[in-house]
């Protein structure tokens, strides 16, 4: 079995890997870096390492400021606070001015476990991608999580990225040609039957519900949809015509995610039965992350199932 890795762990290595070839690449943190991972640049690069304190509006507004003189500022929290706390610094100093700011929230969806539903931030897609000019991403494993990380530093504008605290198994380096670029998902697999959208930690899942509904006679398509602002429409679309018949899997609320993405735009496009499967209109609960995801049904199983009525539904 590949390694698994937590992609708020391949974010901090990125930063480190790429710092030598974008010398103007600084990266705060609000008091969190030993949990963010934003440490291993800490100790890299001190001298461009910034860590505000508990003061994640005041790391924001200073963010936004710095990259008006040529910096490229990533600001790393937890979801909660970066999409939450700071949303109106978000908004209005560095998406409002179209500034070069990466917004980097960590600890984002379920998986946070034991730190409950104060911290188990499920509406970060939503709060960000309703800011105009916000691209929004969520990469599925480490190695994407590496490319991201440098399609943002070389993405002129304003962006929110998702980093998870579970390691997760490698699977977009399997791919032979499979290439990372913000505002295009990637078939991982392809399928007849019915399209599993995902992201984040529910790729991995959607390509395990394909493998159950193979073996009762169901091709499904697996898409990684890690960019959820923009949206690969050109994609969905093909897919939906293909298959006539969409599951969309995220780690997070169904109400203004990529759930709500895919089927705003299929809805006045190309109509057909969209099943969002994500967490319900309600609060997380602490507990062992896997756990606390079986309990919300964000599992394989329980996408296997959405995926055969979204067919029936044809």
């Amino acid at each position: 079995m590949a390694e698994k890795i937590a992609t708020r762990n391949a974010y901090g290595d990125a930063l480190v890997e790429f710092a030598n070839d974008y010398p103007e690449l600084v990266v705060f943190d609000a008091d969190l870096a030993g949990a963010t991972m934003s440490k291993t640049f800490k100790d890299a690069y001190p001298e461009r390492f910034y860590d505000m304190g508990i003061a994640e509006a005041d790391m924001q507004g200073v963010a936004a400021g710095m990259s008006t003189v040529g910096f490229k500022p990533f600001t790393t929290t937890f979801a909660m606070f970066a999409t939450g706390r700071t949303w109106e610094q978000v908004r209005n100093s560095i998406c409002y001015p179209h500034l070069n700011v990466k917004v980097i929230g960590s600890h984002g969806g379920l998986s946070v476990g034991e730190d409950g539903a104060t911290h188990q931030c499920i509406e970060d897609f939503a709060l960000m991608r309703a800011i105009p000019g916000m691209t929004v991403l969520c990469p599925c494993d480490a190695n994407e999580m590496r490319l991201a990380v440098k399609a943002l530093l070389d993405y002129e504008g304003p962006a929110y990225m998702r980093l998870g605290r579970l390691a997760v198994e490698n699977v977009t380096d399997q791919l032979p040609d499979y290439k990372f670029e913000l505002g295009k998902g990637c078939i991982l697999k392809e399928g007849t039957d019915v399209t599993l959208i995902a992201n984040g930690l529910m790729v991995q899942r959607a390509l395990k519900a394909a493998e159950i509904l193979a073996g009762e006679g169901i091709s499904a398509e697996v898409i990684d949809m890690h960019t959820i602002k923009p949206l690969d429409e050109a994609l969905v679309l093909a897919s939906a015509k293909k298959t006539g018949a969409v599951v969309v899997s995220e780690e997070h609320t169904i109400i203004g995610g990529l759930g709500s993405a895919v089927a705003e735009f299929l809805g006045g496009t190309y109509p057909v039965p969209v099943i969002r499967h994500g967490v319900n209109d309600e609060f997380g609960r602490s507990g062992k992350a896997e756990e606390v995801l079986s309990l919300y049904g964000l599992t394989a199983e329980v996408m296997a199932e959405k995926a055969k009525a979204a067919i029936a539904m044809k």
